[in-house]
């Protein structure tokens, strides 16, 4: 691991130069490529800054769902061990645990909450408008 520059002042570098001298001056095809390299970047910084909370946050929601386990301890281990419990729980979905009842509630908090979480990164403009358009038409509820 190094010091100096860190991946955010790396990272920073990358999209300053895309943002600032190639998008502006290119046009056409590879213009369009510099703003998707440049898209590409930030969704990589928003990833890497999320990462530990949002990684911690779903393997706690599992861990409510399907019962606790043993937190892998690498970074890897427990990006593998998160999708295989996920492969658990859409079993689980499959064969209508979800259905109804307590478990339904449980899951559409964990996978709504995870959706959330994944938007942030991805597009966090998308998160926003759909976010304020839930704000301004609430579901009606009985």
């Amino acid at each position: 691991m190094q010091d100096r520059p860190t991946y955010e002042e790396l990272l920073a570098a990358i999209e300053r130069f895309l943002d600032e001298e190639i998008v502006p001056n290119t046009s056409g095809s590879r213009g369009f490529h510099a703003r998707v390299a440049a898209n590409a970047v930030r969704t990589i910084r928003r990833e890497l800054e999320a990462e530990d909370e949002q990684l911690t946050a779903e393997w706690t929601g599992l861990d409510a769902l399907l019962g606790a386990r043993e937190r892998p301890a690498s970074r890897a281990a427990l990006r593998k061990a998160i999708a295989g419990r996920n492969e658990a729980l859409c079993e689980r979905i499959r064969k209508g645990d979800a259905d109804q009842g307590s478990f339904r509630n449980q899951a559409l908090k964990h996978i709504g909450g995870s959706v959330q979480a994944k938007l942030s990164v991805s597009n966090p403009i998308l998160l926003k408008r759909s976010q304020r358009d839930a704000d301004r038409n609430p579901p009606n509820r009985p």
